[in-house]
């Protein structure tokens, strides 16, 4: 299979109408120039979800779920970016084309594809081993039933058995003549230092690992053997369609279920998920026996924010899960914690209770994660006055990683009220925690940065081959390295950068809203000549910038630019082309339909004369105004379908507007628009950017002030009074062109 190639995406994203794509999940009501109807990614009595068929996007004010047709389908049906095209491509009839990949892509997707049919191969051999061996059925059939697993259950996760005699699966693939090469890339086959080939999984049972869109990537394998020197689990090595950590066991069968009840119970094993499905309880998903990850977790929240987790009563097991806590919080997920009775895991206690049962068990059992760790932590330090202290100060920083403002303010009263301990005690020490945090993050950052930057000027030294010793600690720092993480470790340092984002950001943001919004519409200027000239938004902006040596100090808007160049140079000139065409074609059926009519009602040639001038021009207004609504929305249409998550979803927020000026406002007077302000209002918002980055100068300089002071050099304290002397005075020349008074600090 090759890739879609981009006419066709072009055609699938200019095809897609957004009040029909949306319309197939959601009931719409005309509201004005917009559509309007219950949001179908959370539950709400109020209508908060709105569609814009001029903007080709829909937004929720409520959850901010949204974006153009091909981000509503991801969300909604949960999809890849590719196949949202495919469902869109289905929809309206298009006939995908696919270009030829180059060689290196054909490799790669020929590898990939390889692996997975090598994959689906070796699922169905542990299925027939199963169902249709002696093997499989006195010893891996016997024992599922043995664990009280159904018929039913073991064809939805399509449990298996491995044959333990001989190497039944390299023998069976070598037949069907699968590539040896792809068995041992994928781990089904082992090669021994010897270099013969035995299979990995041999004498288990087998519990396959199913994709988001069921496609086998991995296998977990169980031993029936008492014997303690050979491994329990044995599980498929990460390879180049498989990362454990970006996967979870059971998800594929579960997610229906957990978008449903918007709920996702997370369990640790193979059986616990299992045996809860088989009770009933169909949302559940485990990690597979390995530590919670990232990628793990922004899975689970691609279906819901709500996570509950099930443990069972061993006290060590709870306490090493507790970092996946955190980590959920961190997330934005709303966390519960349910606790088993002594002696049951979520597999036993599934086991032993109806779906009803456990239901009833974890809606009176949950709590949430304050009270859990309160108990859990404080068990063992009620009389200890430092153990004390530390189990609160963890607890107090799983609250700090939480992102919402109220969510993390309602959880500090709650603790508050738990532990007895005044808000504002807590609210200092989480606001410590956010600090040192950030700190580390900024100081990461600027370490990659310096690095990196490193790297792109590395000397001929720097290249040269290693000498053992060195190879030996590949891992040590250079020299460089060192002195670049010396320089980026200075706290205040770190502290300046951090603020200077803090800063900067709400004014990056506007200039990069005013591009996505407005960045091919042209402003009136004057040329090297003095004579009247045009020049587009974002050929002024970056004009601006180019002059002043500026760049956008967050990456997603310096993203977000790149691709509206990269736009500009591919798909300008054939898309306007194309929609001047299209308007032509309707500004001739108006034509002919309108003249038809005009020579049918009217009395006279005079009369036809002057209707025909005024349906001219009536009909030539509304082509330059399709052309105009085409120049402005260009970014916005092509950027709400790009396959870069962030920035989709950036300018699906830039895009949308919540409010809208009341008829009342403008039924007796003109109100002037954004868009008929720009000559106005994007000067000062570069304005505003370059006076906020020298309110950040200025203060990093009083910062240096201050360190040097005490050190008596007077040469250097005049030197940077000088320099701030410079940059008050040119503040004072930004608060001219902004309109503000600035009040500089007394000398």
């Amino acid at each position: 299979m090759g890739r879609i190639d981009r006419e066709t995406v072009q055609k699938i994203l200019d095809t897609a109408d957004i009040v029909d794509v949306v319309s197939d999940f959601v009931t719409l009501k005309r509201r004005g120039a917009n559509y309007i109807g219950l949001c179908p990614f959370h539950n709400e009595r109020t209508p908060s979800f709105s569609v814009s068929k001029s903007k080709g996007i829909c937004k929720c004010f409520s959850c901010g779920k949204g974006g153009s047709p091909v981000n509503f389908i991801m969300e909604h049906e949960k999809m890849s970016f590719n196949e949202a095209l495919r469902y869109l491509a289905k929809k309206y009839n298009i006939e995908i084309k696919e270009r030829e990949l180059s060689d290196s892509e054909r490799e790669e997707e020929s590898d990939r594809e390889n692996m997975f049919n090598v994959n689906e191969f070796a699922l169905s051999h542990f299925e027939n081993n199963l169902s249709n061996t002696d093997e499989g059925r006195d010893i891996g059939y016997s024992y599922f039933r043995e664990r009280g697993i159904s018929d039913t259950a073991i064809k939805r996760f399509r449990l298996g058995y491995s044959i333990e005699r001989g190497n039944e699966l390299l023998r069976q693939a070598r037949e069907r003549g699968y590539n040896e090469k792809y068995l041992i890339d994928t781990g089904l086959v082992v090669r021994r230092d010897d270099g013969t080939l035995y299979d990995r999984f041999k004498g288990r049972v087998i519990y396959p690992v199913h994709t988001i869109s069921g496609k086998v990537v991995a296998f977990g394998g169980r031993t029936l053997r008492n014997d303690k020197k050979m491994a329990k689990y044995v599980n498929s090595p990460e390879s180049v369609i498989y990362s454990k950590s970006r996967e979870l066991y059971g998800l594929y069968q579960a997610k229906k279920s957990i978008s449903e009840k918007d709920k996702c119970i997370l369990v640790e094993g193979y059986m616990d998920v299992i045996s809860m499905s088989q009770s009933g309880i169909e949302n559940v998903v485990a990690s597979s026996g390995t530590s919670l990850t990232q990628g793990q977790i922004r899975l689970i929240h691609r279906f819901t924010s709500n996570v509950t987790l099930i443990y069972d009563s061993d006290p060590a097991g709870i306490k090493a899960s507790l970092r996946g806590i955190d980590m959920l919080l961190a997330e934005g997920l709303n966390m519960k914690v349910v606790l088993l009775p002594d002696g049951d895991d979520p597999d036993s206690f599934a086991q032993s209770h109806s779906a009803t049962e456990v239901e009833e068990y974890i809606a009176a059992h949950e709590t949430d994660f304050i009270r859990f760790k309160t108990d859990i932590l404080l068990k063992d330090a009620a009389n200890d006055p430092i153990a004390r202290s530390k189990a609160i100060s963890d607890i107090v920083r799983s609250i700090s990683v939480i992102p919402d403002d109220i969510v993390r303010s309602l959880y500090v009263k709650e603790c508050s009220r738990t532990l007895d301990i005044d808000e504002k005690v807590l609210l200092l020490q989480i606001k410590k925690n956010i600090t040192e945090r950030a700190e580390q993050l900024a100081q990461q950052n600027m370490r990659d940065k310096a690095r990196a930057s490193l790297g792109e000027t590395a000397t001929e030294a720097t290249a040269q081959p290693q000498s053992p010793e060195t190879a030996a600690g590949a891992d040590r720092q250079t020299p460089q390295q060192a002195t670049a993480d010396a320089a980026y470790a200075n706290p205040a340092f770190m502290q300046s950068d951090r603020s200077r984002a803090a800063t900067l950001t709400p004014f990056e943001y506007d200039i990069a809203r005013y591009i996505v919004r407005y960045g091919m519409v042209e402003l009136p200027t004057i040329d090297d000549d003095n004579q009247p000239a045009n020049i587009r938004v974002i050929d002024y902006i970056m004009q601006e910038f180019a002059f002043d040596n500026i760049s956008f100090s967050n990456p997603i808007y310096n993203r977000l630019v790149k691709e509206c160049r990269e736009l500009i140079d591919t798909d300008w000139e054939s898309d306007r082309a194309a929609a001047e065409e299209h308007s032509l074609q309707q500004r001739q059926e108006q034509w002919d339909k309108g003249t038809e009519e005009i020579r049918r009602t009217a009395i006279n040639l005079d009369q036809i004369t002057q209707k025909e001038r005024m349906l001219l021009e009536e009909i030539d207004a509304g082509h330059y105004s399709r052309l105009d609504q085409h120049t402005e929305m260009f970014f916005i249409r092509r950027l709400t379908s790009s396959p870069d998550d962030e920035v989709r979803r950036e300018v699906t927020r830039m895009a949308s507007s919540k409010h809208k000026l009341s008829k009342v406002h403008s039924k007796y007077a003109h109100v002037e628009s954004e868009r008929e302000r720009l000559d106005e209002l994007l000067p000062r918002a570069i304005y505003a950017l370059k006076d906020a980055m020298l309110q950040c100068d200025i203060r990093s300089k009083r910062d240096q002030l201050k360190q040097i002071s005490a050190s008596g050099d007077m040469e250097r304290i005049r030197q940077i009074m000088l320099e701030l002397a410079s940059l008050d005075s040119l503040r004072r020349d930004y608060a001219q062109k902004l309109g503000d008074r600035v009040i500089l600090p007394k000398k």
